[in-house]
């Protein structure tokens, strides 16, 4: 079966692309302030950050409608304020409160929101790509035209069980996209010496399952391509693999000194194609906004995330009455 590249970018309006800013940095500076709240030891465990990744979650978000489904893994904030879960609750669960959505328990890596159709937030390697199956076959025998986002990144995808997965999705005809974040590091071995093939959505192939490569660090590209995506899966035509080419500033977690690459690379990336500069320079120079505009809209949003420091500072931690709640015996 043919693979297919990047999908035609599509003409969006300024409000559009002010939204996808908005929420972009709303990603990167979130990320920014539980970067410092783990280093005050507000944040306990580890904390995996998405800095550098904002465009791939909002991107896909934008192709979504009510109902979709969004599962992934350890690296999974930006997930969650890109599908509208509450930023007081996700730092309040970040510093394991009660006011946290999943009431203090769960913490960085195992939140979920069933209003928001988040299903978690997994610290097994690959252990989501089953469980989105799962999702999205149940979608499937509803009949209800929903569709599963499935994330998983470049090291993941060498697991016996993403593979699995492909072939009982394919066979069954499940409505969901398999979305490869390739930030190129898995944990800290590069993608060329971990994997054996340049581009890992070829691998599809072998089940019948379509895919295409996309650049990450674009949201309008990736927005484009999960719409493509979405719409052979509502149309009953199964899963679709989407490798969204990525990079991640920051080490795999906060204990990752990331001495497997230069600085000087990173920088590179930072300086030529970070997601967030690439949108204000389309707001600026297609005049859709100005300087004023976006420093307001920077203010905005670090007053939201600041606000939610705070009230994850406030809220009081769960008492210990709640390790029998929510278990099954």
């Amino acid at each position: 079966m043919a693979a297919r590249k990047t999908t035609k970018k599509p003409n969006v309006s300024a409000e559009e692309l002010k939204t996808y800013y908005r929420e972009m940095l709303l990603i990167r500076r979130f990320e920014e302030k539980a970067g410092q709240l783990y280093g005050m030891g507000l944040i306990g465990g580890f904390c995996h950050l998405y800095i550098g990744q904002e465009a791939v979650v909002v991107g896909l978000e934008a192709a979504a409608e009510d109902g979709d489904k969004r599962i992934t893994s350890y690296r999974d904030h930006g997930h969650m304020l890109a599908c509208g879960m509450d930023p007081g609750g996700v730092m309040a669960e970040l510093t394991g409160r009660e006011g946290g959505l999943s009431k203090g328990k769960g913490g960085s890596m195992h939140m979920f929101s069933k209003e928001k159709h988040f299903y978690g937030g997994h610290g097994i390697v690959g252990a989501q790509v089953p469980l989105g199956a799962g999702l999205a076959f149940a979608d499937r025998y509803k009949e209800n035209g929903r569709v599963t986002f499935t994330y998983f990144g470049d090291g993941a995808a060498n697991q016996g069980q993403v593979y699995e997965t492909f072939n009982m999705a394919a066979i069954w005809n499940l409505p969901v996209v398999f979305v490869i974040e390739n930030n190129q590091y898995a944990m800290g071995t590069a993608q060329a010496r971990s994997t054996s093939t340049k581009d890992i959505y070829h691998r599809g192939e072998a089940f019948g399952i379509p895919g295409e490569i996309v650049n990450g660090m674009d949201v309008l590209a990736v927005k484009a391509a999960g719409e493509k995506a979405v719409a052979h899966c509502r149309a009953g035509k199964g899963p679709y693999i989407l490798e969204v080419k990525t990079y991640r500033y920051r080490g795999h977690s906060m204990s990752d000194p990331a001495k497997y690459r230069t600085r000087e690379e990173v920088q590179k990336v930072r300086e030529q194609s970070d997601p967030i500069e690439h949108v204000r320079e389309l707001l600026l120079t297609g005049k859709h906004a100005t300087e004023d505009d976006l420093k307001a809209i920077d203010k905005e949003i670090k007053e939201v995330v600041n606000q939610s420091a705070e009230f994850s500072k406030e809220s009081p931690e769960p008492s210990v009455e709640e390790l029998w709640t929510d278990i099954y015996a």
